[in-house]
């Protein structure tokens, strides 16, 4: 009996280490496939907070967590079992589905360019920052659209990374990436939303470094909104952009213009020594892939103006975005 027992005991010993050192390999890929994601996590930092720009303050963190909530179950229950499936099944389609997409992305960091050097209904602009609950709804399916499009990219680099792992690695890669993106980049626009909040409080106070900062704090939130605004179109542009190029090239249709780009970079690194050149090579290869989201965006934007409306469109996020 005893032996038995002992046996029984080693087995879930033996099975208990497989299991940490499956962990382990999940930990180890998922922290890989999030710093080859960081480019996407930091586009998604950048255009979140302008669909909090200009709200009441006591509506920011209840509208942050809504856009959260929406990114969990856009990355859990939307996108990793599409992408789970298609890889199996249809990898073809993937890079499709991405190119539509990128063009989502374009279509509205173009729109919202455009939206600011063409004439507009100034009081319909007024009108859309007084947000009633209807147009908060708005706000946020809007913002959660946008964050589909910028999590199936976080998620599809995930899993390029242990695409030729077991199905429960990827699973698990997937999961942890999924959480750990999401914390990540909505704990960071709460924290910039609400820093004007820190920099009341910190005005409030005694001490005069306090107060400086805190009044520095207060003065420069709103410069910084609305710069993070500008970053968050030109992010929209540039993912949109890079991701129609890469994908289009992905699925063999057209390898030329990624080749270009790609051939750019290379080229601005090899003759820039040192870390410089690097840099200077990846903001080459950004401002292209900008520039043709931009095109392609527009593209689409004159596209959709053309489509029959019987009633005037209310302004949706992407106009109030711009607005703000």
């Amino acid at each position: 009996m005893s032996g038995g027992l002992f046996a029984l005991l080693d087995d879930v010993a033996v099975l208990a280490r497989m299991a940490a050192a499956s962990i382990d390999d999940v930990a180890a890929a998922a922290g890989k496939a999030t710093v080859k994601s960081a480019g996407v996590v930091i586009d998604d930092t950048a255009v979140t907070p302008q669909y909090v720009h200009g709200i009441a303050a006591e509506r920011e963190l209840p509208m942050i967590k809504r856009i959260a909530m929406g990114s969990v179950r856009n990355k859990l229950l939307i996108i990793l079992p599409a992408a789970l499936i298609l890889n199996a099944f249809l990898p073809g389609l993937l890079p499709i589905i991405l190119i539509l997409g990128g063009g989502f992305l374009a279509f509205e960091g173009a729109h919202k360019v455009w939206h600011h050097f063409l004439p507009h209904d100034e009081h319909h602009e007024e009108a859309a920052t007084e947000l009633g609950p209807d147009a908060e709804r708005q706000m946020v399916a809007g913002a959660v659209r946008t964050d589909l499009i910028l999590s199936a990219e976080i998620m599809v680099i995930a899993l390029a990374s242990v695409a030729s792992e077991s199905i429960w690695t990827q699973l698990g890669v997937l999961i942890v990436v999924a959480l750990v993106i999401t914390v990540a980049v909505y704990g960071v626009v709460a924290l910039i939303v609400k820093m004007d909040d820190v920099g009341l409080s910190l005005a409030q106070r005694t001490p005069q470094l306090a107060k400086r900062v805190g009044l520095a704090l207060v003065a420069g939130m709103p410069k910084l909104l609305t710069g993070l605004s500008v970053v968050g179109t030109v992010a929209m542009l540039w993912v949109g952009g890079h991701i129609m190029l890469a994908n289009v090239h992905e699925a063999g249709w057209w390898d030329a213009p990624y080749d270009l780009v790609h051939d750019l970079e290379h080229e601005i690194e090899h003759a820039v020594h040192g870390g410089f050149g690097a840099v200077l090579g990846w903001l080459a290869n950004t401002a292209v892939s900008a520039v043709v989201g931009f095109v392609v965006g527009s593209v689409i934007a004159g596209l959709v103006s053309l489509w029959p409306s019987k009633e005037k469109p209310a302004a949706g996020p992407a106009t109030r975005a711009a607005a703000h």
